[in-house]
C-alpha cells in the first residue's frame, strides 16, 4: 500500500501502531541497559510513557471521529517506512547506539505526522498531528545530543547530530551496501576466470564485466527500494549513484591489476587489493555502524575467503 493511498483512518491507525511499536522498542532498551547505565535506561522510560500518552490522544482522536474499531495497520503494510530489525535490540547494547537509533525513529516518525497532517481535512486531527510531530523533534534533537533532559538541546549540537545521522543514512550505509557486495561477489568470477584462462586479458574483461554489472544491478535495487521521504534517507536516485558507483569501485578494485601482461605479478597484486578492500569494508562497519574491530573482521573475513576458495576452486577444476 503506497502512503498516498491510505485514508483518514488508516492514518490515524497507522500512527497509533507506530506509538506503540516505538514505545516497546524504547521498553526494550530501558530493559538492556538498566543495570549498567540507569541514566539512560530512565531516558528511555520516559520516553516509553510519552509514546504511551501519544497513542492515548491518537486513540481518543479516532475513536471520536471513526468509532471504537481501529483496524491493525503495521508499518510493512505501507511503503516508505525504512525496516526496524531486532539486532539492535538483543546482546549487549551501547547507550550511545541506543540513543543514534532512537533518535532515527523520532525523526521517521516526525515526518509521517508532517505528511500525514497535509492529508486530512479535519481541523482538529490535524493540529493533533502537527502538535505530535513538533514533540517527535524535541525528541528527536534531544536523544541525538545524549542530554537526559529533553527539553533542553543545544540548537547547535541538535544540528550536528542531525547532519551526521543524514550522512551515514544517505551515503554511508548505501555506500557499503555497495562496497561489500562489489568487494566479495565479484571474487568469484575474476579468479575463476583468473585459475581458468592463466590470461590477464580474459580476466580484466570478465572482472569489469562483473563490476559494471553488478553495479547497475546494485544502484537500481538501492534507488527502488525505498523513497526516503519517511525514512530519511534521501533521494532514491543519489542513494542509487553511491551504491552503484561504489559497487563497482569494490569489483574494479581487484580487476585492474589484469591490465599487468604478467599473470603471477597482477594474481599476487589481485590478492593484496582484495585484503585492503576487506580491511576498509572493516573500518567502516566499525567507524559507523558500531560493529566490534574483531566481530567484523571475522564476518567480512571470512566471507571475502569463502568466496575466493570458491572461485579458485571453479577456474581450477
Amino acid at each position: 500500500m503506497q502512503f498516498r493511498d491510505l485514508t483518514e483512518p488508516q492514518l490515524l491507525a497507522l500512527a497509533i501502531s507506530l506509538e506503540e511499536e516505538d514505545g516497546r522498542i524504547y521498553d526494550d532498551c530501558a530493559a538492556a541497559l538498566r543495570t549498567a547505565y540507569p541514566d539512560t535506561a530512565n531516558l528511555f522510560l520516559k520516553m516509553s510513557a510519552e509514546e504511551s500518552e501519544h497513542r492515548r490522544r491518537l486513540t481518543e482522536a479516532y475513536q471520536k471521529r471513526f468509532g471504537d474499531h481501529i483496524p491493525l495497520l503495521r508499518r510493512h503494510d505501507v511503503k516508505g517506512f525504512s525496516p526496524r530489525g531486532a539486532t539492535w535490540r538483543v546482546g549487549p547494547l551501547r547507550p550511545d547506539k541506543a540513543r543514534r537509533e532512537a533518535a532515527r525513529m523520532e525523526m521517521e516518525t516526525r515526518r509521517f505526522y508532517e505528511a500525514a497532517a497535509k492529508r486530512t481535512s479535519d481541523e482538529g486531527i490535524r493540529q493533533l498531528l502537527e502538535d505530535l510531530a513538533k514533540t517527535e523533534q524535541q525528541h528527536e534533537a534531544a536523544i541525538a545530543s545524549g542530554e537526559a533532559d529533553l527539553q533542553r538541546t543545544g540548537a547547535a549540537r541538535a544540528e550536528h547530530d542531525t547532519a551526521q545521522r543524514q550522512f551515514v543514512l544517505q551515503i554511508v550505509q548505501p555506500g557499503l551496501v555497495g562496497l561489500m557486495d562489489g568487494s566479495v561477489s565479484t571474487l568469484a568470477p575474476v579468479f575463476a576466470a583468473a585459475f581458468a584462462t592463466g590470461s590477464t586479458t580474459e580476466t580484466f574483461r570478465v572482472g569489469l564485466a562483473a563490476s559494471v554489472g553488478a553495479g547497475i544491478s546494485m544502484g537500481f535495487a538501492e534507488a527502488l527500494a525505498d523513497d526516503g521521504k519517511l525514512s530519511g534517507r534521501g533521494t532514491p536516485w543519489v542513494r542509487g549513484v553511491v551504491c552503484g558507483l561504489m559497487t563497482m569501485a569494490g569489483g574494479i578494485g581487484h580487476t585492474l591489476p589484469y591490465l599487468l601482461p604478467t599473470f603471477q605479478t597482477a594474481t599476487i597484486l589481485a590478492v593484496g587489493v582484495v585484503i585492503v578492500e576487506l580491511a576498509v569494508i572493516c573500518w567502516i562497519r566499525h567507524r559507523y555502524m558500531d560493529t566490534p574491530v574483531f566481530s567484523a573482521a571475522v564476518q567480512v573475513g571470512l566471507g571475502g575467503a569463502l568466496v575466493f576458495a570458491a572461485g579458485v576452486a571453479i577456474g581450477r577444476s
